[in-house]
């Protein structure tokens, strides 16, 4: 079914405005904070923290996921409709923990960036040039711990992909080939399966550990 110009032009439009607004709304939410006494320094830890804790959940349930798809596929026997309910649901909840990885990371983002631009804004403040220039030094240093902390991020969510499309093909194919043959065809996948899940958890636990460098740093050192 084709879309007209103008219906995909205004969807693209409502599109833009939701984002303005729920960006309008998030740096309401940064500003307000603030307001009652929490700094956007406290802030962004606050949401590294809650963000490594979102990438640990997501770590365990990928791994509780493989656990159960390759217990499941490799039982001989059992109800194959039992056996789709049980993956069809690790899959939604591997998928479900990823998305709030994803948004976590997000948070991370806005109130970072709503930081660096109220930090860069003051340095023309200061009558001090000592002061300005060792401002500066810590806003450069803070800002290579916290590129090095989002690559780690993004890596990490960036490997979420291929293990959540290989649980929806698996569950996809059981769906609609609910017999043996079909469950014998699904075990020679299990070792794919396995290495890009091994993968993922490195990855996660790399992001996990520069996230708790980066709460360490930020909370040894004012601003």
């Amino acid at each position: 079914m084709k879309i007209s110009k103008q219906k995909a032009e205004a969807i693209r439009l409502m599109i833009l405005s939701l984002s303005f607004f729920l960006f309008g709304c998030r740096s309401m939410e940064i500003g307000l904070k603030e307001k009652f006494g929490v700094p956007k320094r406290s802030q962004m830890v606050t949401e590294v923290a809650k963000a490594r804790d979102a990438q640990n959940e997501a770590k365990e349930q990928v791994a509780s996921a493989l656990e159960q798809f390759s217990t499941e596929l490799r039982f001989e026997g059992g109800d194959l409709e039992k056996k789709y309910k049980i993956l069809s649901s690790e899959y939604e909840k591997s998928r479900s923990k990823a998305s709030a990885v994803s948004s976590r990371i997000e948070r991370v983002k806005e109130v970072s960036e709503a930081l660096f631009r109220e930090w860069e804004k003051e340095l023309t403040q200061y009558s001090s040039d000592r002061l300005r220039e060792s401002s500066r030094r810590k806003l450069d240093q803070t800002r290579r711990y916290y590129e090095t902390m989002m690559a780690a991020m993004e890596r990490a969510r960036d490997k979420m992909d291929p293990v959540l499309a290989a649980f929806r093909d698996q569950v996809l194919f059981l769906k609609h080939n609910l017999n043996a043959r079909a469950v014998a065809s699904l075990r020679q996948e299990l070792n794919t399966m396995e290495s890009e899940v091994a993968a993922l958890i490195r990855e996660m636990e790399a992001s996990i550990s520069e996230a708790n460098r980066f709460i360490e740093q930020l909370t040894q050192e004012e601003p």
